[in-house]
């Protein structure tokens, strides 16, 4: 993985625009190699360093997508991530909100001109009721072409592929198969280290997203406290850090953040009370939210939380949150403090969360454009 040695790198955390017709999985070959090849092109032309396919490869979710990759999982009415959120403190204090939100269809992107990532917009409901074994070997590997043919001549080492952490899995699928939730989240680790380790030998930086590290605070840690929350995640954590073994942590990054929906998120929980957890995770990268109304003002944590030798913080510096274009000089100043507190060769510019299917297309795109442009501002200070 390149350091900011010379400027700061820019980067991205994974979902970016992209037509329907790619969502609904109704492409040929052919077709979704153009989306690919144009996704690319237009990360290239924003000026973005390290690049993916946009999530386009795999129908456009880091979520749903493992169920065709993974066995012994099936539908299930009573199974529901929307059902799971729906009891979080979040959306019980502020129900009208959300209620009307997912109504008119704007709890994800605001002006509905693109597919609707939403929980409520497919049938996530899963069970666990057969062993999990990794069945998706041909659709990784049309995933891995599809990539290196858009890519041409350019390096797999500046390119990333987003794939999923087994708690991200677990998550609102229930087990009716596996003894107890540990031996059902190893099963799901040691499935999912065939696509961790396959997309680590292709050449490519291997990019774990895992939402729920912070997002379930709302529905468990309020309720719970923070002693207990910590130890569900620990084994989970452990269970992660398993799968990615036999991948080398240069090839590594995580993403976490408080979940990508427009809402108060008022009772998210502070990076500082998981950042222990979040740094014990396999990873030479760590993405995070950095820019937005509510978690902005963190970057002091690193004051007084060391940043590991030989690790690298990829803070969101641009915001799905806000129809708002960043201006340059503010994503510059954003970058800035980082470098300031942990040096700038540890710190590349990134965003909060994915952009595609949370921001207008047109928006997206020229985010993307003013972090490249706020790296830039930086690097003539920084350098």
């Amino acid at each position: 993985m390149r350091r900011s040695t010379e400027r700061i790198l820019t980067t991205h955390v994974g979902a970016l625009p992209g037509p329907t017709e790619a969502w609904t999985g109704d492409l040929s070959h052919e077709s979704l190699q153009a989306v690919v090849n144009d996704v690319v092109a237009k990360q290239r032309e924003a000026g973005i360093d390290i690049i993916n396919e946009g999530e386009w490869a795999k129908g456009g979710s880091f979520a749903d997508y493992f169920v065709s990759r993974l066995s012994g999982f099936e539908p299930s009415e009573s199974a529901s991530v929307g059902a799971i959120l729906g009891r979080s403190a979040d959306w019980i204090e502020f129900a009208d909100f959300y209620a009307k939100a997912l109504e008119a269809g704007t709890l994800f992107e605001q002006t509905r001109s693109t597919a609707v990532g939403t929980v409520t917009a497919r049938p996530l409901g899963r069970v666990c009721r057969g062993p999990i074994e990794y069945i998706g070997k041909e659709a990784l590997e049309r995933q891995l072409t599809l990539m290196r043919t858009a890519l041409g001549d350019g390096q797999t080492a500046d390119a990333f592929l987003t794939t999923t952490s087994p708690a991200c899995i677990e998550f609102g699928r229930l087990n009716e198969y596996y003894r107890d939730d540990e031996d059902y989240v190893f099963a799901i680790a040691d499935a999912m280290r065939v696509e961790y380790e396959t997309i680590a030998r292709a050449g490519f930086v291997v990019h774990v997203d895992d939402p729920w590290l912070a997002a379930l605070w709302e529905t468990l840690g309020v309720q719970k406290g923070l002693q207990e929350y910590k130890k569900h995640w620990q084994m989970r954590i452990a269970a992660l850090n398993h799968a990615l073994a036999g991948v080398p942590e240069d090839q590594l990054r995580f993403h976490v953040c408080w979940g990508s929906w427009h809402g108060p998120h008022a009772y998210d929980v502070p990076l500082a009370d998981i950042v222990d957890l979040m740094l014990s995770i396999k990873s030479q990268a760590y993405l995070f939210e950095a820019a937005n109304a509510r978690h902005e003002h963190e970057y002091r944590l690193w004051e007084r939380v060391k940043l590991p030798e030989g690790k690298i913080l990829a803070p969101g510096v641009v915001t799905h949150s806000t129809p708002l274009i960043e201006h340059p000089e503010l994503v510059s100043q954003r970058i800035q403090r980082f470098a300031a507190i942990v040096g700038s060769e540890n710190v590349m510019a990134s965003t909060d969360c994915g952009l595609g299917l949370r921001c207008h297309p047109q928006i997206a795109w020229a985010k993307l454009k003013a972090l490249a442009e706020g790296a830039a501002l930086a690097s003539q200070v920084i350098y």
